[in-house]
């Protein structure tokens, strides 16, 4: 398992195109550098007035499938 940590700061107007499935991931960049891909669903839980906003703990598989995500317990 791998994971990564990535800052959101989506606005709900931008995030609604995610919730109502016209797309599917989201692209972002971990805090180390790297772009990863992720299934925009798995944001929903998080979604408040004002958008998605905090660090997230991704986890992926050997093979790069997404596991889980969830606050990071640390704001970096």
């Amino acid at each position: 398992m791998q994971t990564v940590t990535v800052r959101l700061k989506i606005s709900p107007e931008r995030f609604q195109a995610y919730y109502q499935g016209v797309v599917e991931y989201v692209v972002a960049q971990s805090i180390d550098g790297r772009t990863i891909q992720f299934p925009a669903r798995v944001l929903r839980p998080f979604l408040s007035y004002q958008g998605i906003q905090g660090t997230f703990q991704i986890t992926f598989d050997a093979n790069l499938k997404f596991q889980s995500i969830c606050l990071a317990k640390d704001k970096l």
